[in-house]
């Protein structure tokens, strides 16, 4: 499990961010990060979950996201494992009601981690205690902040040679591509690279920054990381408005179908029925029931995806009851399965 974890966090810093206000946000008072922070889980789940621990705020933590940047593990691997991490204690849904000083309002969705696990009582408490926090305020601190927990022990680094460089050094080294005569050294991209930072921090792009430090330059021109200097300094982009936001609200929604805390009992961050098809996923898994073994873009016909019907499979494998299942339209192709768990394809009637 030593060499997954470390593979995902050597491949964390290429992990895409998701759309401003959603994504991950670490839940506060976590213990310090150790080697036995998920020894508790199995290697899937605690391989997740070490490479969840290392993103950064704002990172999107979604099931699609997780499969295309996790080795070994597809999108329904991830999909379950993020919901055996509710199940543990790690992770949690909420939906914020945003208030913005004009007086707009908006809805995020953000997945809360926890490093160390939390109970329901915790969860409760501190989704309760989300409400009137000022979101403009806090964003900015944990910007300019280690994660949380980390105020002391300093989080495991790759060696040199493995470091992906950032995209901010990319962009400078990639100048002479654009124009030969600002072609730059590694140690003048290295140097130059925390002024490159802030201009995409503050939201300039990669085609920005090139085109500003590579037109209209002097004849003849002496010293391309000079002028790249200067330009970055002279030319820096402001520093994007942020419209102050409170949280009116926040509820607690179910992990799996989404449905909230209020219209539904959520048991370990998940609605009963969700529960009982986590449980039916994790008994077939035991038996050695492999579900979804062939993808459906594979097919050359792709099914219909009947959720009902495969959630009816696995809780059969399980010992669970069944429930009602939905009848298909005439002629239309849906998924069945056989006694032993083979999945086939067919023509509703």
């Amino acid at each position: 499990m030593a060499s997954t974890e470390l593979s995902a966090a050597l491949r964390a810093p290429a992990h895409p961010s998701a759309k401003p206000g959603y994504g991950k946000r670490s839940a506060p008072d976590q213990r310090p990060r150790t080697a036995a922070d998920f020894t508790h889980l199995r290697p899937r789940e605690a391989a997740i979950a070490a490479y969840i621990d290392r993103l950064p705020e704002g990172a999107a933590i979604g099931y699609k996201p997780l499969a295309a940047n996790v080795a070994d593990y597809g999108q329904q691997a991830c999909a379950k494992a993020l919901k055996f991490l509710s199940h543990e204690g790690h992770l949690r849904l909420v939906k914020e009601h945003l208030c913005t000083a004009d007086s707009s309002f908006r809805w995020v969705t953000r997945t809360y981690f926890s490093r160390t696990s939390r109970d329901d009582d915790w969860w409760k408490a501190y989704v309760d205690g989300l409400r009137g926090i000022d979101l403009t305020e806090l964003e900015r601190r944990q910007r300019g902040a280690a994660p949380t927990g980390e105020s002391v022990q300093e989080p495991e680094r790759a060696p040199a040679a493995l470091q992906e460089p950032s995209a901010a050094y990319r962009a400078l080294a990639r100048l002479g591509r654009t124009e030969p005569r600002m072609t730059l050294s590694a140690t003048e991209c290295a140097a130059l690279e925390p002024l490159a930072a802030q201009w995409l921090e503050r939201g300039a792009t990669a085609d920005h920054l090139t085109r500003s430090l590579t037109g209209g330059l002097p004849h003849p021109l002496h010293s391309p990381g000079a002028i790249a200097r200067k330009r970055l300094e002279t030319k820096m982009p402001p520093e994007p408005y942020e419209a102050q936001e409170y949280i009116t609200r926040a509820v607690m929604v179910c992990m799996g179908c989404e449905q909230p805390e209020n219209v539904v009992t959520l048991i370990k961050g998940m609605c009963l029925d969700c529960n009982e098809e986590l449980e039916a996923y994790d008994a077939a898994e035991e038996t050695g029931l492999v579900i979804d073994a062939i993808p459906d873009t594979f097919r050359a016909v792709p099914a219909k995806q009947e959720v009902a019907r495969r959630a009816d499979v696995l809780r059969a494998a399980a010992g669970f009851k069944t429930r009602p299942i939905p009848r298909p339209a005439h002629g239309e192709l849906v998924q069945t399965y056989s006694p032993d768990g083979v999945d086939l394809l067919r023509a509703a009637e």
